[in-house]
């Protein structure tokens, strides 16, 4: 059975996985800059809430939700390690922080992604995510893919910067 619950940031096991993200990100040929990670401390300081799937006990996965203001949250460090791919714990990640951006009374969830994580990007469209061009300090990037999904009573996933 996977739960999802609030952890914290500097929890060890989270930070593993944060690192697990950064090291999976270098593999598939992405510079630091190109992978825009966060650190502990710049996750603190941009106040994100991150959440923690695990399934007998483990933390297998972890995603936080950065809420930006007017209206629009940005998904961040989503990362499930790679023996629960396809178990439903990214679905079940996903689920709970698009429940706190309704929480927080958000209309617009977007993200940014590489190109190369194909299966990140189909993921992320068969839970109803479009792709939109680019924002925020992904403008110069491109190794980026730009996603968004309005979670609020908009239904039309028409481009918002």
């Amino acid at each position: 059975m996977i739960q999802v619950r609030v952890v914290g940031l500097t929890e060890p096991q989270v930070v593993a996985l944060l690192d697990a993200l950064t090291a999976e990100l270098a593999v598939e040929g992405y510079t630091t800059e190109q992978t825009f990670g966060y650190t502990v401390e710049q996750l603190q300081g941009a106040n994100v809430r991150m959440v923690g799937a695990r399934v007998d006990g483990e933390l297998v996965g972890i995603g936080g939700l950065e809420v930006q203001g007017s209206g629009i949250g940005e998904l961040k460090r989503f990362f499930v390690a790679p023996e629960y791919r396809g178990t439903g714990v990214a679905d079940a990640l996903l689920e709970a922080l698009l429940e706190d951006a309704r929480v927080h009374e958000l209309d617009l969830v977007r993200l940014e992604t590489g190109d190369k994580q194909r299966a990140a990007i189909a993921f992320y469209r068969r839970h109803g995510f479009v792709e939109i061009p680019r924002f925020g300090p992904y403008l110069a990037s491109r190794t980026s893919v730009y996603m968004q999904r309005f979670v609020g009573p908009e239904t039309e996933n028409a481009p918002r910067q």
